[in-house]
């Protein structure tokens, strides 16, 4: 009866050694008020000097974001005053952010949804409080941390729709390098405004807003719980109140304020920062940078490469994962025992030591090495893993064991055809059983002495076929 109208305001701390204007280190810690300088407290005298990394990220974000790039950087004063913000103002960009009218395409229940992008601008974040019954507590570590915010046109109709463009969003974040976006340090969260309308309407609602909710699980919760409030208030015919509501732990949303008239900012350009430029040849060069994102490469695994739907999500969900994968391939190596291997033995192995792929001993030209001797027949699958596991541990070229331990596979028609007949002349009752009963369980008796004598480097289905052909011609069926 109602359609949802969905709008997200995501802020994301940016990972830099140094706040956005002043140079306080930036990263995390617990401890409070140790990263903070004067510019971050906006003593008398501060000069704010802008954090040419944080500005080079942001850009490389547009562009990922498929933006228009403004021709210079410049940066505005926004006008408000809370305790969290001890200059009175705000840095920010409003005459020309990072980036401008970009869109997003992400894949929600197999269908592909574009999700248009109004600006990406940079701005410095506020201090933190720690709100007690009788007083507040601010802690300034957080205050100047350049902050990017990603402003959505209010075309996102679900929480499954929200959910899934916070997700991928993230991985962009992840794949670009430009944030860790933890959302349990604060360093990714969002506001939510939502709306109801009906089909036929042809104006929004009124709109609800929720800030700064961190947990993906949380922006489901209150996008689901305003659908149902706000239907069954419409549905008695009352009207929704333009307020800012907050989501709490039992999953409903309680209002905060009502916000009647948007609040004027009073903008103007900050007089402290000299605009800068952006050439084409910079912009050029930020371009050369861009990766293929996940989406793009779920779709070539999937579609050019024929990978299962959960294979090629596994795969493409980080981009050290993906490109690891990719240089495996690069040595012309099997698809689908690349596919096989990295979402078992190599994933299994990073679980288990919990460490990044760009930590494992194995190399990619280390795994093309093995997965090529599976597939020319040298070594089992099962006997290279336990190969692999093995290098692993003793942080050994795989290859250098294979020597080593003469590891290879018998592929040879005769020596294994050798092996079988002395198997079976010194088991005589297990072929008359065979011959004279019919019980194929036989085969399978064969198929593992033959392993076992051949130190498990017989090839396994070669030996099969040649332990049934031995089997038919001692029971005389082979003509």
């Amino acid at each position: 009866m109602f359609k949802p109208v969905i709008g997200l305001e995501v802020h994301c701390e940016l990972d830099t050694k140094t706040k956005n204007f002043s140079a306080a280190p930036a990263f995390f810690t617990e401890e409070h008020n140790t990263h903070v300088s004067t510019v971050d407290l906006g003593l008398p005298g501060i000069l704010p000097v802008a954090n040419k990394e944080a500005v080079r990220r942001s850009i490389l974000t547009s562009m990922a974001l498929h933006c228009e790039i403004p021709d210079e950087v410049i940066f505005d004063r926004k006008n408000y005053y809370y305790a969290d913000l001890p200059k009175g103002y705000q840095i920010t960009q409003n005459t020309k952010p990072m980036g401008i009218h970009g869109y997003l395409d992400i894949l929600v229940s197999g269908e592909m949804k574009r999700v248009d992008i109004h600006d990406l601008h940079l701005e410095e974040d506020t201090a933190s409080l720690e709100h007690y019954p009788k007083y507040s507590l601010i802690d300034y570590n957080r205050s100047g941390v350049p902050l990017m915010e990603i402003v959505t046109e209010p075309c996102l109709h679900s929480a499954d729709e929200a959910v899934t463009f916070l997700e991928d969003l993230r991985d962009i974040f992840l794949y670009l390098g430009v944030s860790e976006a933890k959302s349990n340090y604060g360093q990714m969260r969002c506001d939510v405004n939502i709306s109801l309308m009906k089909d036929t309407d042809t104006e929004l609602g009124t709109k609800v807003e929720m800030k700064n909710i961190n947990a993906f699980s949380d922006v489901r919760a209150a996008i689901e719980y305003e659908i149902k409030r706000q239907s069954e208030l419409l549905s008695k015919g009352e009207k929704i109140v333009q307020e800012t509501r907050r989501i709490a732990e039992d999953g409903k949303t309680y209002s905060m304020r009502e916000k009647v008239d948007a609040i004027d900012y009073k903008y103007f350009i900050e007089p402290n920062i000299p605009s800068t430029p952006i050439s084409d040849e910079y912009k050029k060069e930020l371009y050369g940078l861009l990766p293929e994102f996940k989406l793009e490469r779920y779709l070539k695994y999937k579609d050019t490469y024929k990978m299962s739907e959960e294979d090629a999500s596994t795969i493409s969900k980080t981009r050290s994962l993906a490109d690891y994968f990719e240089e495996v391939l690069s040595y012309d190596t099997d698809i689908s025992l690349t596919v096989n291997f990295v979402t078992t033995t190599i994933i299994s192995t990073l679980k288990k030591k919990e460490i990044e792929i760009e930590d494992l001993f194995i190399t990619p030209k280390m795994l093309s090495d093995v997965i090529k001797l599976v597939s020319s027949d040298k070594m089992s699958l099962d006997a290279s893993k336990k190969l692999l596991y093995e290098a692993i541990e003793t942080k050994t070229d795989p290859m250098e064991l294979v020597k080593k331990k003469g590891l290879s596979q018998i592929s040879d028609r005769d020596t294994l055809l050798k092996l079988i007949q002395s198997i079976m002349d010194e088991s005589p009752e297990v072929v008359r059983q065979y011959v004279e009963d019919g019980n194929t369980s036989a085969i399978n008796y064969y198929v593992g002495q033959t392993m076992i004598k051949s130190n498990r480097q017989a090839n396994p289905n070669l030996s099969r076929e040649i332990i049934i052909e031995e089997l038919e011609r001692r029971s005389g069926k082979d003509g």
